[in-house]
């Protein structure tokens, strides 16, 4: 009997070791199949190319993106929407599929504030580029000094006219770019008596659409003196608007973003006189924060905002290049 009970009592001990042993090898199995493979992806989500400033945007933002999963192992995947009810549907998308972080340049800061703080709820960083949202559901943005290209350019406008003219401005559409370009602009020149904005319409960002705003307030406006466009691409059309109406009253055009064409026009004394830097490079660095988040790196600042550096002909050749593609 005693023999017996030896003998059960050395099996409950040897069976007891060896479910202690099983139990720590599923425990440590279980977290390392927790911690995944170490895979991490972008999500991108860009307007669609409507104008070359755009194009040169989404350009570069794939060239950073290939760089980062060449050097990093972070994927992308990059979607691109003509309206703002596209993107929001990208954006749901990219969220159902996990991704790490996402980019984001918003067609329209109102429409797609409220997607913003579905990115915020869902626990993914945020980097926004050039349009704000009208929330704090970004976790940084990246943009260019908006506010600066209104004020550079009315310090422009009020030495160049004297402080008294007519002007016309063409905006972009509804966005915090828009908006701030317009009232720093406003703010420089809004002391000058004589100065007056006689039409402020928007040309969509768009060269196309600001060539026939253009043709339209050249038909109401006899007299103009000189034309604020708060995009290079619009400056443009703008420009063949006058040439073809023959109006030889406009002194001047200013423009931004620093466009090839625009550079050109400016060395060759055409009607444009001067523009303002608003790199569309500046994407680039919102993948490179993109990438830093997704391997759990805290951002070193949460507003990263690039010099708007007037160009005119005394430095035009500093900035021009000749292969660029915007």
């Amino acid at each position: 009997m005693k023999k017996l009970l030896l003998i059960l009592l050395s099996f409950v001990t040897i069976f007891g070791l060896a479910a202690c042993g099983s139990t720590e090898n599923e425990s440590s199995g279980s977290t390392d199949e927790g911690s995944g493979d170490g895979d991490m992806t972008i999500g991108i989500s860009l307007p669609s190319a409507t104008h070359g400033w755009m194009g040169a945007l989404i350009d570069s933002a794939e060239k950073q993106a290939m760089e980062l999963k060449e050097s990093e192992g972070i994927d992308y995947v990059m979607t691109n929407a003509a309206d703002p009810n596209k993107q929001a549907n990208d954006v749901d998308d990219l969220i159902a599929q996990g991704v790490d972080v996402i980019v984001m340049l918003p067609i329209e800061s109102a429409a797609l504030t409220p997607v913003g703080q579905k990115i915020k709820d869902a626990g993914i960083p945020l980097v926004i580029v050039d349009r704000e949202l009208e929330n704090d559901a970004a976790t940084v943005v990246v943009k260019g000094d908006n506010e600066g290209i209104g004020v550079n350019a009315g310090k422009y406008f009020v030495e160049q006219l004297n402080g008294e003219g007519k002007i016309v401005e063409i905006t972009g559409p509804p966005s915090s770019v828009t908006e701030q370009r317009g009232a720093g602009f406003k703010e420089a020149v809004e002391g000058q008596e004589g100065m007056e904005i006689i039409a402020s319409q928007s040309g969509d960002f768009s060269t196309e659409k600001s060539l026939e705003v253009m043709q339209n307030i050249l038909q109401a406006n006899p007299e103009i003196d000189a034309v604020f466009t708060q995009d290079d691409g619009m400056a443009l059309g703008v420009m063949q608007a006058i040439k073809e109406a023959g109006r030889t009253d406009i002194q001047f055009v200013t423009g931004a973003g620093g466009a090839k064409g625009v550079f050109e026009d400016i060395q060759n004394d055409g009607l444009m006189k001067a523009t303002f830097l608003y790199s569309p490079t500046m994407v680039e660095d919102a993948v490179t924060i993109a990438g830093d988040l997704a391997q759990g790196e805290e951002p070193a600042e949460s507003m990263v905002v690039k010099e708007a550096t007037q160009v005119t002909k005394e430095n035009v050749d500093e900035y021009y290049d000749p292969e660029s593609k915007f």
